[in-house]
């Protein structure tokens, strides 16, 4: 926090544009991290370590491959069972720890940062959505990078040096440092951001692209919520939808029995802080069962069956 004076000052020379939209970029930023969903974090993370976890095997041999490529000349298949001889079955999980705690802090980072810096870089580049999404997947994807180097580092350590063989992670990481020293465990650095802030890139950002252009195909709106005291649901209407129709997917007593959608916007409840003070202001409409549905609409629908 104590930075945001000095961002203040050096800002205020910019012009008022660029303040503005630091401004703008900043509230973002204090509400993303306010509002951050661990869930991306947890799944990624989960996701990360499983997949590449479960594929340790064939990364061991990969690594045997670039480290010996005289050795190892015959494919992967010949390079497997020569290492499986030589080694024993247990030499195809060397690196497992590091591999599984690495991706874990990997995928965590590379999916929750990207989803806490997209509403921030939004802010800041304004109509630009898909260089803010750009943007957010370069910051996820270095962060990513940086956190899983040293582990990479031991992993390969661990699958082309006979004495880390029996290192656990615990004992690996000291001793690499003590040995080579703290640098070490960055000494693939470079290469590692060119290959994961690409990856993050084309990955998260054509995702969402690619979405996005699914649910605009389709004809598809927001979801259609039902909120009550204690929970809220949520089902996805299409696009020209009647009140009665998007009823019936709540229940189709709702569609039968149709006998009036009370309507307001989203945005005018919340200016209004309630719905009795946005009927006393007339913002509230009665909607009979021709009205098409829009998005953004808050509607209490009156049925009787």
């Amino acid at each position: 926090m104590k930075l945001l004076p000095v961002l203040s000052v050096v800002l205020s020379v910019l012009g008022g544009s660029q303040v503005t939209h630091a401004s703008s970029a900043g509230a973002a930023a204090l509400q993303a991290f306010k509002d951050i969903d661990f869930r991306f974090f947890v799944a990624g993370g989960t996701c990360a370590a499983i997949s590449h976890g479960i594929t340790t095997p064939i990364d061991v041999v990969k690594t045997r491959i670039q480290a010996d490529p005289k050795k190892y000349d015959k494919g992967m298949l010949a390079a497997s069972v020569d290492i499986v001889k030589a080694e024993g079955p247990g030499s195809l999980l060397s690196g497992l720890g590091p591999t599984v705690v690495g991706y874990g802090v990997e995928g965590a980072m590379k999916f929750g940062v990207y989803e806490v810096a997209k509403p921030i870089f939004a802010a800041l580049l304004k109509d630009q959505k898909a260089l803010a999404f750009i943007m957010a997947s370069v910051i996820a994807g270095a962060v990513a990078a940086i956190l899983l180097c040293p582990m990479e580092s031991l992993r390969i350590r661990q699958v082309t040096d006979p004495k880390y063989a029996k290192d656990s992670l615990v004992t690996g990481l000291p001793r690499l440092v003590r040995e080579d020293g703290f640098a070490s465990l960055f000494g693939g650095i470079l290469a590692m951001l060119a290959k994961q802030v690409p990856y993050t890139f084309g990955k998260q950002v054509s995702f969402d692209i690619i979405a996005a252009t699914l649910y605009s195909v389709f004809s598809k709106i927001s979801e259609n919520v039902n909120s009550g005291p204690k929970e809220s649901r949520a089902w996805t209407i299409q696009k020209g939808w009647t009140a009665p129709k998007a009823a019936g997917v709540i229940h189709n007593d709702f569609e039968r029995g149709f006998i009036r959608a009370e309507t307001i916007s989203y945005k005018d409840l919340v200016e209004c802080g309630s719905e009795s003070a946005a009927k006393s202001k007339g913002l509230l409409r009665s909607e009979g069962k021709d009205y098409v549905v829009q998005e953004d609409d808050v509607i209490v629908f009156r049925f009787n069956v």
